[in-house]
């Protein structure tokens, strides 16, 4: 598995050109795994995965239990990672029992991290631009798929240095965000592929269970929670040095 992808029939469109997601939800389909076939696209995850936002998530967390006198830990801050947004929104509010609806909760953190990242700069994980410019070199389709909403994600694209994705999905955009399939299943019929011809690059349990139930090939990175590797999974310590062949050669493993 050490040939170059081959170009899909329909260019992958601008991700600000990306329709609107419908009343129905998309169901994955069955293709041989992407081990047995020619991966087509590279599909990353954000917070964790591209970048380490993890830490300011976990900043606006924090910052709302001292406003409101309520009772917070690191294992509840851990538990979000990857979580879809007003999926965690709810988690606080139960566990906080303080008087704002999950919406505006997620709203309260979104914004807190937002200007975190407008202050201090995006911190990019190693190995991770790297990868995805080599991708553009080569001509294989990306994806970044994350629970993180559009004006977040705008805001950590419009700064990568090096590197570009041809399509961005964002948790606002689903109806169904991760650990469901819906967040992969949508990049892939963006770039214009199938799910079981992707490989997505993962660090939490919960975004793993997204790409492996949406069909793909899963790269798992941990980096603030460790991910327990079942099925067509596979763990690297970092992306550091990861070239396609690469990431050919571990799917193949799997």
């Amino acid at each position: 598995m050490t040939q170059s992808p081959q170009p899909t029939e329909q260019s992958p469109q601008p991700a600000h050109n990306s329709p609107q997601p419908t009343g129905q939800s998309p169901q994955p389909t069955h293709q041989p795994p992407a081990s047995a076939r020619q991966l087509e696209a590279v599909l990353l995850d954000m917070d964790g995965t591209l970048c380490d936002t993890e830490p300011a998530w976990m900043a606006a967390e924090w910052a709302i239990a001292k406003r409101y006198g309520a009772d917070w830990s690191d294992e509840d801050a851990l538990a979000l990672v990857g979580f879809d947004l007003l999926d965690a929104g709810a988690y606080i509010k139960r566990r906080m029992g303080i008087d704002l609806s999950p919406a505006e909760i997620e709203d309260e953190m979104l914004a807190a991290v937002i200007a975190q990242i407008a202050e201090s700069g995006v911190t990019w994980m190693p190995g991770a631009l790297e990868l995805v410019a080599a991708c553009n070199e080569a001509s294989v389709p990306t994806g970044l798929v994350t629970m993180s909403y559009r004006n977040l994600a705008d805001a950590v694209v419009g700064a990568m240095p090096r590197g570009r994705f041809d399509t961005v999905v964002t948790g606002d955009e689903v109806t169904r965000g991760k650990p469901a399939p819906d967040p992969y299943l949508k990049a892939a019929a963006q770039l214009g592929t199938d799910a079981a011809r992707c490989v997505a690059i993962e660090d939490s349990s919960t975004g793993s269970a997204s790409a492996a139930a949406a069909g793909c090939a899963v790269l798992v990175v941990p980096n603030h929670v460790e991910v327990a590797i079942a099925g067509r999974m596979v763990r690297r310590t970092s992306l550091v040095e990861l070239s396609l062949d690469d990431i050919h050669r571990l799917v193949a493993s799997i």
